[in-house]
């Protein structure tokens, strides 16, 4: 059985949708980052990264959302979580994701999560930042309705990571943001993202 290593509405979110819309046999296993769970022997012998997500599979462990969303998706085909009889297309959505992972997670997270938060001038140079970002997604990276265009793959469920996390701190303007703000709420109204919430103890917003 798959074993998921999460932290509520951290980035391994997108993971657990991913597993939940896939129908795959599962389990969970919360790694409470705010009490440094992710630092304990336990979890480093998971992931010497020390990071969540973590798939423990029976071939071994999976690190990075990147990697374990398209892993979901190639095991689990009938679920359609992913484009994968067209490699250009699949590439495609490997860009997609990548980005979130590399330019949109960390220009978001330094202005949400630093510590000790940033103030003045430099909350600000990161928020513009942050911001350009999503109006890259807005503008040329969302395909609509969902990430990719017509069908819903496992990179909806990790955009919505971040734009959930922008709503929750009022940066998600509605008039700058009009088609990352109906992006959310579409994928939120997803019976396995509800399913995936509540399990973490979340709701929509």
């Amino acid at each position: 059985m798959l074993k998921l290593y999460y932290s509520p509405g951290a980035c391994a979110m997108a993971s657990h949708i991913a597993l939940e819309e896939s129908g795959a046999d599962y389990e969970l296993q919360k790694i409470d980052l705010k009490q440094g769970e992710q630092r304990t022997p336990e979890y480093l012998a998971v992931n010497p990264a020390g990071v969540t997500p973590a798939l423990a599979t029976d071939l071994g462990v999976i690190t990075q959302n990147v990697a374990i969303l398209a892993y979901i998706a190639q095991t689990h085909p009938k679920a359609n979580l992913a484009p994968l009889d067209d490699p250009y297309a699949f590439a495609r959505m490997q860009a997609f994701n990548a980005w979130l992972a590399s330019s949109l997670h960390p220009a978001i997270g330094k202005v949400l999560f630093s510590r000790p938060p940033l103030e003045g001038a430099a909350r600000d140079d990161a928020l513009e930042l942050a911001l350009a970002k999503y109006d890259l997604a807005e503008q040329h990276l969302l395909a609509g309705p969902w990430a990719l265009g017509e069908d819903h793959s496992v990179t909806d469920g990790y955009l919505m990571v971040f734009t959930r996390w922008a709503r929750q701190a009022d940066l998600l303007d509605q008039r700058r943001f009009p088609g990352l703000n109906a992006h959310l709420d579409r994928v939120q109204s997803r019976p396995a993202v509800q399913r995936a919430l509540a399990t973490e103890g979340l709701s929509a917003i």
